[in-house]
């Protein structure tokens, strides 16, 4: 059977559906291909189920800590199997609520495993996609348009591939029925630091390995210095300048035993389970490229700035690209390709305009470059920096730990980067992006009126304190 359409989606996760939705919007007829579940990994296997783990971990953490507020308690206790269940619970909702956007917007899914194929009778040119059903039937969508967006998966370390029982993937351990009691997790970028916060919340003894001077290898210093400062004051075991020799590791009847070095130390690990976390490999095999004259570069797909590959007829969206792997990236770089295809107007797309939340405890969020960054670049960079500690209401929350740094131009008076580390962050850092998109001065955002009291004050504070104005401190 051969189905015909405007455009085609190899890939229904959050790049991919946004891009259906954007597609359906310009009045195209649409047809998007998963062979899993609509939502892809952000959905089933990432975004949502992490940070609903995290929020629950976040609940138990505040109630034991809940005498600080005047408020004492007795007899909790943290049901595992029921912090799972309202996981699923929520995942399932949004599920649902995009299979609904589906059938609003007319768009067709086929549920199968999708490769594309060369020129046919069918289709003159490479992009046709061969669609393998549940049930082993084919069917041939053959459209206008490609756009492909399959995503990634968890890296795999030679030596410890996930078991799914002692050794995991953070695919894995968002099943897991139960908690470990201990736990060794290598990577400290943003996936390893999330479940370090996370499980000793939930009580779990937490060992970070990271093979990079500092936890979230990418972000400011001065951000990673305080998040490393604070999970240790938790209880997190940190090691950074630090790999881990697969080779000795042994599963025993305990867990899992290892030996980490630094230069030339050596000590040996050992906990009940071991979550590899260093980072994502592209999905491009098996997907049909050789019959096409894409090109790939280490792994991912080469597309232009309006997200074209080397066939002008196929798009390529997402963490298939590489570039940052956020969902959020991958939602923009769909509206962009079918924009493109439409022939709309696009607007420059700048990656380091993105903003990068990580969902630990206290929450890190960051947009634009790095102090370090921006000074590589060449700029005469001033800085802003507001702690949270004299912010009224971080203070009521009982959460001041953290701060707001602002990276800028001393010539231009350009806004170059926003980092922040502190409460509700990944909810503040939106302004801050609003600002480097509209090429805002840290004038301009000081001078704006700031609610009180409010967390998003402080960026106000950090934003004045470039010129030395700040009145809080």
């Amino acid at each position: 059977m051969t189905i015909s359409c405007d455009v085609a989606i190899l890939g229904g996760g959050t790049g991919g559906y946004v891009a259906a939705i954007r597609a359906a919007q310009l009045g195209k007829s649409v047809v998007v291909i998963e062979m899993d579940k609509l939502g892809g990994t952000c959905l089933h296997r990432g975004c949502i189920p992490s940070k609903s783990l995290l929020r629950s971990a976040e609940v138990y953490a505040e109630i034991n800590e809940s005498e600080s507020y005047g408020i004492e308690t007795s007899g909790v206790q943290l049901v595992f199997p029921k912090v799972q269940k309202r996981k699923e619970a929520v995942v399932e909702q949004l599920h649902q609520g995009v299979q609904y956007l589906m059938r609003k917007n007319k768009i067709q899914v086929i549920k199968g495993k999708g490769r594309v194929t060369g020129p046919s009778i069918f289709s003159p040119r490479s992009g046709a996609v061969a669609v393998e059903l549940e049930d082993g039937e084919m069917e041939t969508v053959v459209s206008n348009h490609l756009i492909i967006a399959t995503g990634s998966r968890p890296r795999v370390l030679p030596g410890l591939e996930p078991d799914g029982k002692v050794i995991l993937s953070s695919d894995e351990a968002l099943t897991l029925d139960e908690l470990p009691s201990s736990i060794v997790i290598v990577g400290g970028g943003v996936i390893g630091v999330e479940w370090a916060s996370m499980l000793v919340d939930f009580g779990v003894q937490v060992t970070v390995v990271e093979a990079a001077g500092q936890l979230l290898p990418q972000e400011d210093e001065e951000v990673a210095k305080e998040l490393q400062r604070l999970l240790k004051k938790r209880g997190v075991k940190i090691l950074t300048e630090t790999t881990v020799d697969a080779a000795t590791c042994k599963v025993t009847d305990d867990g899992i035993a290892i030996d980490a070095r630094k230069g030339e130390q050596t000590q040996s690990l050992s906990a009940e389970k071991l979550l590899v976390s260093v980072g994502r490999v592209a999905n491009v095999e098996n997907i049909g490229l050789e019959n096409t004259d894409i090109r790939f570069d280490k792994g991912i797909i080469a597309v232009n700035a309006s997200m074209q590959t080397a066939e002008p007829h196929i798009y390529a969206i997402g963490d298939c690209i590489g570039g940052l792997q956020l969902a959020h990236a991958a939602s923009h770089e769909g509206i962009m390709a079918v924009n493109h295809l439409a022939g709309e107007k696009l607007h420059p797309y700048h990656t380091h305009l993105v903003p990068r939340c990580v969902y630990t405890r206290p929450e890190v969020a960051s947009v634009g470059h790095t102090e370090k960054e921006a000074k590589a670049l060449g700029h005469d960079v001033v800085t802003g920096k507001f702690p949270f500690s004299a912010i009224g209401k971080a203070i009521v929350y009982g959460q001041k730990d953290g701060f707001v740094k602002v990276v800028a131009d001393r010539s231009s008076g350009d806004i170059l980067g926003v980092q922040m580390i502190g409460p509700h962050v990944t909810d503040l850092i939106g302004e801050a992006a609003l600002a480097q998109l509209l090429d805002a001065t840290p004038w301009e955002v000081g001078e704006a009126i700031h609610a009180h009291p409010t967390l998003s004050e402080i960026i106000g504070e950090a934003m004045l304190a470039v010129d030395g104005r700040s009145i809080g401190i």
